[in-house]
């Protein structure tokens, strides 16, 4: 898939208000700081199209853009990032899952893992959460390029591993690198193709 054009359309604090069209809408969520901002800008080849910050924790709201003008990326906030107050949290705990559960034009949401890391608590709960309502989802493995090439078959093997203990069916997985676009071409024609069914 070439992207010819990426729009942001606006931040909404609420599913209820996100754009009110049947255009099918691929989100991005995962654990602060774990490359969310970078991955999008590298998939639309758009230096600052999702701010990018070393703070974690900046994203607050739903955010649209309108790719190609026929589909939408969604950058959801991240999920799990302590330092926030128990009011924030449940405010965005509410804020994803309304929109994760409740958004009739999710079509996918991939979440991103960092690679160097073992399966965390929050993301392997997170998984469940979306497995347990048949959320559509992808993992997406960032930071590829912070482990040496030797090292990242396994260590994804290694992840699927864990999951396997209790799903039977494994959902698509990508590995990724904002660094040098690894995994850009794979993930933008598994979009594509989905497209092709609407």
């Amino acid at each position: 898939m070439k992207i010819t054009s990426a729009t942001y359309i606006g931040s909404k604090p609420n599913h209820t208000q996100c754009p009110n069209d049947q255009r099918p809408e691929y989100a991005f969520i995962g654990r602060s700081n774990v490359g969310k901002s970078s991955l999008i800008n590298a998939l639309t080849e758009r230096r600052n199209l999702a701010l990018t910050s070393s703070t974690p924790g900046k994203t607050m709201c739903i955010n649209h853009f309108l790719i190609n003008n026929e589909w939408y990326l969604v950058d959801l906030p991240g999920y799990g990032y302590a330092q926030r107050g128990k009011k924030e949290m449940e405010k965005l705990k509410n804020m994803i899952s309304g929109y994760v559960l409740e958004r009739e034009q999710l079509t996918c949401l991939f979440v991103l893992i960092d690679i160097r890391h073992d399966p965390q608590k929050v993301d392997m709960a997170f998984l469940h959460f979306l497995g347990s309502n048949e959320v559509p989802f992808a993992i997406v493995f960032t930071k590829a390029d912070k482990l040496a090439p030797s090292k990242i078959k396994p260590t994804v093997q290694k992840y699927l591993a864990t999951l396997q203990e209790e799903w039977e069916e494994l959902p698509p997985h990508f590995i990724t690198s904002s660094a040098n676009k690894l995994g850009r071409e794979d993930i933008l024609s598994y979009i594509e193709n989905i497209n092709k069914t609407f």
